[in-house]
């Protein structure tokens, strides 16, 4: 391997992490309010500061698989792996912290993911994995400056008021719940199927009709 590929890997990588810290930080945000709709809307600031710094988010960049040749894949597969590390650490370390009750409400929400069916599951993170893709795109190809900021915050509240399921999120939640088994492991791979047919299905239709 070349090394500007290994480089090239390495930020795929380092990105992902990143952005898993982000989706950490404001998971961490809504766990600490009681109030749901302020819960969402400060949660938001993962996906902002994500789409403002070019940081990888598996759910929003697995709809531009359509648009991409096939080494994508390692992109794509890179930052799921990021996302992980980044959720997983940022959730480890603040149950070092004295605000590591946040672990009750996240164990109480792990219990009810956990305990749903595997369909429910998948489409409830099909149509996360929609509001993810629209989210990131409007960001991207939005001409109007606050339309781009009031589509993630939009997006973003809607999917977690409405408990869709996202797969990096969960990832930060099952961390701090230490709830990682086999049943986990599997309950993860559907929702990651789930996004990603989501945000495929959403891309297609803005790439049939939208692009230019």
């Amino acid at each position: 391997m070349k090394k500007k590929d290994i480089k090239k890997y390495a930020d795929f990588l380092i990105k992902g992490i990143y952005a898993g810290i982000m989706i950490g930080i404001g998971g961490c945000a809504f766990l600490s309010l009681d109030n749901n709709i302020a819960g969402s809307f400060f949660f938001s600031i993962g996906l902002l500061m994500i789409c403002m710094y070019g940081m990888n988010l598996y759910t929003g960049k697995i709809g531009y698989i359509l648009i991409n040749k096939l080494n994508y894949i390692y992109e794509l597969l890179l930052s799921l792996l990021g996302n992980f590390i980044g959720t997983f650490l940022v959730a480890r370390v603040l149950l070092l912290t004295r605000i590591n009750l946040i672990q009750a409400k996240a164990i109480k929400m792990s219990f009810i993911k956990l305990n749903d069916s595997l369909l429910s599951i998948f489409i409830l993170s099909v149509f996360c994995g929609m509001l993810m893709y629209i989210a990131v795109n409007n960001y991207k190809k939005a001409s109007n400056e606050i339309g781009k900021y009031v589509g993630i915050f939009m997006c973003v509240m809607v999917f977690i008021l409405c408990s869709f399921e996202h797969c990096v999120a969960n990832m930060f939640y099952f961390s701090i719940a230490n709830v990682w088994s086999f049943k986990t492991l599997l309950y993860m791979l559907i929702m990651v199927l789930g996004n990603s047919f989501g945000s495929v299905i959403i891309a297609y239709f803005y790439n049939l009709y939208y692009k230019n």
